[in-house]
């Protein structure tokens, strides 16, 4: 087991458009990007930053990954981001089977992404890793079992990780909707509660609650 995520070593990181600050940074640039995350960080005396729920998210102009139309950005996040040092160890929250794993490939992109099956009460919940370490997709195998608590992978640098400063987008789903290696991991404001219906807090499984 890694460690856990508490206040002494977590903040709660917000990329809303509620945060005014980050009208001056230039997300275009990743090293302005990992500068800003990794500086708020330091300057708070946390390893981990935490956050993103279905916010609503003020970065995903850097990347036309998340256009489909203007009128219909995809700017809702559906997962979790935890911010860190890139190596970092990622930890099976639960017990689970690899259901999928590829190279999501492009500027902003997940990059090395790997998706858990997992038996829940009965029901089928799948758990999404993106922007890992490319090497973390060699030696998989679909449906190789996972215990809770094995590491898995590992958080990735960029530019390989989608070129994003080291985080791990972790996601869960109720409901694949036909995709493989892949899920969105942001979706449009017409689109949020067919997404939320589909997409349970995954922070209920991190063990972090704020202090």
């Amino acid at each position: 087991m890694g460690e856990y995520l508490n206040p002494d070593n977590t903040m709660e990181m917000d990329f809303s458009s509620a945060n005014t600050v980050l009208m001056s940074i230039d997300f275009s640039d990743t090293k302005s990007f990992d500068q800003y995350v990794f500086g708020k960080l330091q300057s708070a005396g946390k390893k981990y930053g935490i956050g993103g729920y279905f916010e609503h998210r003020a970065i995903y102009a850097r990347s036309e990954v998340f256009v489909t139309e203007q009128s219909d950005f995809r700017n809702i996040h559906l997962g979790i981001d935890i911010w860190t040092e890139s190596g970092h160890p990622v930890y099976a929250p639960l017990k689970g089977k690899v259901f999928s794993f590829q190279n999501n490939a492009g500027f902003g992109d997940y990059g090395a992404t790997i998706i858990l099956e997992h038996e829940l009460k009965g029901k089928t919940l799948y758990s999404l890793y993106g922007h890992l370490a490319l090497k973390d997709l060699e030696g998989l195998e679909l449906g190789m079992t996972l215990e809770a608590g094995q590491a898995f992978c590992h958080l990735g640098p960029f530019p390989e990780n989608g070129d994003w400063p080291p985080h791990l987008h972790f996601q869960l789903m109720w409901d694949m909707m036909g995709n493989w290696g892949d899920f969105p991991g942001v979706c449009s404001q017409r689109e949020i509660e067919k997404y939320r219906a589909i997409c349970p807090d995954p922070q209920l499984l991190t063990g972090y609650s704020p202090g």
